[in-house]
């Protein structure tokens, strides 16, 4: 009876290491070379399977055949016709302000004095105010630029022009117009490039050709030396050539004028406004000179200004 007892847990431990020992091989069985083609699994539920744990990262799927897979089901292609309104509302109102737009395509208008100032040696005030209307590709431009004596028969010589303003590229942009000068008293058709040129150099080149065939060139530059947030100086220099010779006029064939001046200027309210003192020197060249010392005119000016720039 003893006996039996004690062999009881050794009989116990043999038939689970029997019936272990087939597992463990199954687990070690390699079945690469089982074919699993003919297995018919569309009826089986795969809904209740959890695969979260599974580690699909050393899985190699670049063999597989993805050319006869039927995904006409899955979702894609035009939307329908009614899944959004064409003003992108869904219904709903945007209430008082209206539907938003880009800025960038808001008409707006601009008006820009860069110089409205006193030249003490001449007793003139020079003024030099542009306008314009349009957005950021396209715009009319009202330009105007001259002196008005203070003395004498306070006499006012203008160069206006009507322009169309287009970019050209990243900082140039074109103008192209008519224009009316109340000196010689004619009208020209107008063309020009505006842009900034390499450190920042302010630069504008305008041709006006007259309707008697004189040819018209201005030529000028202008860059601001920022001080601090609010003391700029800005040197500008400006040249003017002539197509051919119009003696009633004082002008010669070739560089006719030179213009300089020295700006030390104070922006205040949010740089808008500008109050400015500086000096200017104006001086003939070529054979506009003697033309011009001939007829007792003068041919070298300088002058202390002042005066304010400012913009709206």
């Amino acid at each position: 009876m003893k006996t039996i007892k004690k062999s009881l847990p050794f009989i116990g431990l043999s038939s689970a290491v029997l019936l272990t020992s087939p597992l463990a091989a199954a687990a070690e069985m390699d079945m690469s070379s089982m074919d699993h083609s003919s297995m018919d699994m569309s009826d089986m539920d795969h809904s209740s399977m959890d695969m979260s744990g599974m580690d699909h990262s050393s899985m190699d799927m670049s063999g597989m055949d993805h050319s006869s897979m039927d995904m006409s089901g899955m979702q894609g292609g035009e939307p329908p016709a009614d899944a959004r309104s064409p003003d992108y509302s869904n219904g709903v109102g945007y209430g008082e302000f209206g539907k938003p737009v880009m800025m960038g395509s808001l008409p707006t208008w601009g008006i820009s004095v860069d110089d409205l100032g006193y030249q003490f040696e001449d007793d003139q005030i020079n003024f030099e105010i542009e306008g314009w209307y349009g957005d950021d590709s396209s715009r009319l431009r009202l330009r105007t630029e001259g002196s008005a004596a203070t003395k004498g028969n306070k006499e006012i010589d203008s160069l206006s022009s009507l322009a169309y303003w287009q970019p050209l590229s990243i900082f140039w942009n074109g103008e192209a117009g008519i224009a009316y000068n109340t000196e010689n008293d004619k009208s020209a058709l107008m063309a020009g490039i505006v842009g900034t040129a390499p450190y920042f150099i302010e630069t504008d080149a305008r041709a006006y050709v007259y309707t008697d065939g004189q040819v018209q060139l201005d030529l000028g530059a202008e860059y601001e030396w920022r001080l601090d947030q609010h003391w700029v100086v800005i040197p500008e220099v400006e040249l003017t050539a002539f197509s051919k010779d119009d003696t009633d006029n004082d002008i010669t064939k070739g560089f006719n004028e030179l213009g300089t001046e020295v700006r030390l200027t104070y922006e205040m309210l949010s740089r808008q406004l500008s109050p400015y003192v500086g000096f200017s020197y104006e001086t003939v060249l070529s054979d506009a000179r003697d033309l011009r010392r001939q007829n007792n005119e003068g041919v070298d000016t300088s002058s202390v200004t002042a005066g304010v720039k400012f913009w709206f």
